[in-house]
């Protein structure tokens, strides 16, 4: 009757459940020792911690006849912010907006191209996940965990795929979390010593605040036009952008940037840790969704660095190749990484804000490629 009541027994009687309590405690662990993305390791770590704790009920998601008060605050979180509304990442990708200077992208508007070519590992990840058997849905979930996009990556698996939300979400959180372990090597590999060296202008050129306010709104037009699906992601990025940029609704830009987004991130992330009970979490194919996510990853770092070493080539102006490495949208560590290995090779090498422009040119790359996805398959059954 004890081990019932407290909960031990049942736990005792699902292992699996022991072992993903173990796994959000690791995610709590890197978050506090390690610091690596610890705003969002942290809540995913508590929210998976809390889902796999038994008997508790937070999770019960909100149906009809269900008496009042018996929805558990996980699952109200599961059911309307992430699968049926899928407005939670849409305001994330709103404060990001707010967060985000677009002026290197602007500056410098070849950096699209290197946001581009670090998409191949959406589509790479994409093909490979129908190869091994997931459903076209299924696939366009587990491809757009190559943007490294945590948000994109949410808002596209929550329409197509919501059965998987929490391994699809966590993998592109924990490679963003990796990002200094994953990316160097490749960057290494596919780079010498000497275009690694190759020293950049510094500064580029300034961009006025017309050019600041233009951008979101011919930008979020010309995209949406082409791919209307992408609206939610482009067009909420953008506008947080536009109230950035505006200067006169200053107020409301650094509500976005601080309070709603810090409110939205909590919800969020414990909304992941909560969408991964043991008993979806630990089969085969979860081990194939990592694997997948990671080699998109990778291959996406690898497009960009491919497309930096043929635009070195035919540059005019000296041009690090390395550059491309950024296009993926792990904003702003992929950025970091250039800029701390090109300082490695040259001490006076300042690659950040060149950086900066393919990394967030990737940021509206793996939004587009989400909507991509979302435009041929939603309504596919």
């Amino acid at each position: 009757m004890f081990g019932v009541r407290t909960g031990f027994t049942s736990l005792i009687n699902n292992p699996g459940q022991i072992v993903m309590i173990l796994v959000g405690l690791g995610f709590i662990y890197l978050a506090i020792k390690k610091e690596w993305e610890p705003y969002e390791l942290l809540p995913i770590g508590a929210g998976m911690l809390l889902a796999n704790l038994p008997l508790t009920g937070l999770t019960t998601q909100p149906e009809p006849g269900l008496a009042p008060g018996m929805a558990g605050v996980l699952g109200i979180i599961l059911k309307y912010g992430l699968y049926t509304w899928t407005i939670l990442p849409q305001f994330i990708f709103f404060g990001i907006g707010a967060l985000t200077d677009f002026g290197p992208l602007i500056a410098n508007p070849k950096a699209f191209l290197l946001g581009a070519a670090a998409q191949i590992g959406i589509y790479t990840a994409f093909a490979g996940a129908i190869f091994l058997g997931f459903t076209l849905k299924e696939s366009c979930a587990i491809g757009i965990i190559g943007g490294a996009d945590g948000p994109t990556t949410i808002f596209t698996t929550g329409l197509l795929a919501p059965d998987i939300m929490g391994i699809t979400a966590t993998a592109a959180y924990s490679y963003m979390a990796m990002v200094a372990i994953i990316q160097p090597p490749i960057i290494r590999a596919l780079t010498s010593k000497k275009e690694r060296s190759v020293l950049m202008k510094p500064m580029l050129r300034p961009v006025s605040k017309a050019e600041k306010v233009l951008f979101p709104i011919y930008s979020s037009i010309i995209i949406i036009l082409l791919i209307p699906k992408s609206a939610p992601l482009v067009g909420m990025l953008l506008l947080g952008n536009l109230f950035r940029e505006s200067g006169v609704v200053e107020r409301l830009s650094n509500t976005a940037q601080n309070e709603m987004i810090n409110i939205i991130t909590i919800l969020l992330m414990l909304g992941i840790g909560a969408s991964m009970p043991a008993d979806k979490v630990l089969q085969t194919r979860t081990l194939m969704v990592l694997l997948l996510g990671l080699l998109a990853f990778g291959i996406g770092t690898a497009g960009g660095i491919l497309l930096g070493k043929i635009m070195s080539l035919i540059s005019k102006e000296p041009f690090n190749p390395m550059i491309g490495a950024a296009g993926v949208s792990a904003v702003p560590m992929s950025a970091r990484i250039v800029q701390h290995l090109g300082q490695q090779e040259n001490k006076r090498n300042y690659l950040l804000m060149h950086a900066m422009g393919a990394n967030v040119a990737g940021v509206i790359g793996s939004a587009v490629a989400g909507g991509f996805f979302l435009s041929y398959f939603h309504k596919l059954f």
